[in-house]
């Protein structure tokens, strides 16, 4: 096993399946202390169980949060920083897809809530630990399938309901959000960097429901990477050496590319919504 991360932690959210799993798992290679942020207690001892079996591993911890609720994430915030003082990697990864207008338990969309407000709590809340654990990176899964913020109508009250533009601001979103958390990071010795795994088979359109969906997941089954392709690049942002601080960058396929959502002031206008729709 590799010492490149040895002796550091890691959280990864979302990592009871797919490109979470995938990313548990090769930070578990190499050497890191990998907490698994699940929803289901059942999906998430079974993917520790199928971690630790394939890489030996005995640094892993399962933690339960829904990051759709803020109150959740900050409990579970609190529990993370009691028993990991210092944090070196932040993966957020875990997210959905709804084909119609769901709410969370605090009365937000829930796409919104778990795929934008989950990200930028969660970071927000584990900011001290990263600082503590400097140099520390903070790894965004976004998406090229972005497009459509409304930050006048994040939750779709005025506009009709599209569950795939839904999820495609969401994913604006993330990166925006990054630019602005990577100006805020500037000198602290916390990077942070969003990144578009590919076209990847993990299943996440076909559970969302719709023609729409169905019709995606087939494709990403057909032509899609597998998870651990999809993944490749979130452990390399992660790990490399050669990436020790650089921040506010998009990549795909370890390639930095251009984002065509940079707007400083739409950026901190969604820095600030996102305060206020957390507090």
């Amino acid at each position: 096993m590799s010492a490149l991360l040895d002796g550091r932690t890691a959280l990864v959210t979302g990592a009871s399946s797919g490109i979470g799993r995938e990313t548990a798992r090769a930070l578990c290679r190499l050497g890191a202390t990998v907490v698994m942020a699940v929803r289901d207690a059942g999906r998430g001892e079974e993917a520790r169980a199928d971690v630790e079996r394939t890489t030996g591993s005995r640094h892993l911890e399962v933690a339960l949060c829904d990051f759709s609720s803020p109150s959740r994430v900050r409990s579970f915030a609190a529990a993370f920083r009691e028993r990991h003082p210092a944090l070196h990697v932040l993966v957020l990864n875990a997210g959905i897809w709804s084909a119609r207008r769901r709410l969370s338990a605090e009365g937000v969309e829930l796409t919104w809530a778990t795929n934008v407000l989950g990200y930028f709590l969660t970071a927000d809340l584990l900011l001290p630990a990263l600082r503590a654990g400097a140099p520390s990176r903070v790894v965004v899964v976004a998406s090229e399938l972005a497009r459509n913020l409304d930050l006048d109508d994040p939750q779709f009250e005025r506009r009709p309901y599209d569950g795939l533009e839904a999820y495609a601001q969401s994913k604006q979103a993330n990166r925006m959000w990054t630019w602005a958390l990577a100006r805020r990071l500037e000198g602290s010795g916390v990077t942070a960097n969003a990144m578009h795994p590919g076209g990847v088979d993990t299943g996440i359109f076909r559970k969302g429901g719709s023609v729409k969906g169905a019709l995606a997941g087939l494709s990403m089954k057909i032509v899609g990477k597998s998870p651990a392709e999809g993944a490749d690049t979130v452990v390399w942002l992660a790990s490399a050496p050669e990436l020790e601080g650089v921040s506010g960058r998009y990549w795909i396929d370890r390639q930095e590319h251009p984002c065509r959502f940079h707007h400083q002031a739409e950026e901190e206008r969604l820095f600030e919504l996102c305060q206020r729709m957390t507090r």
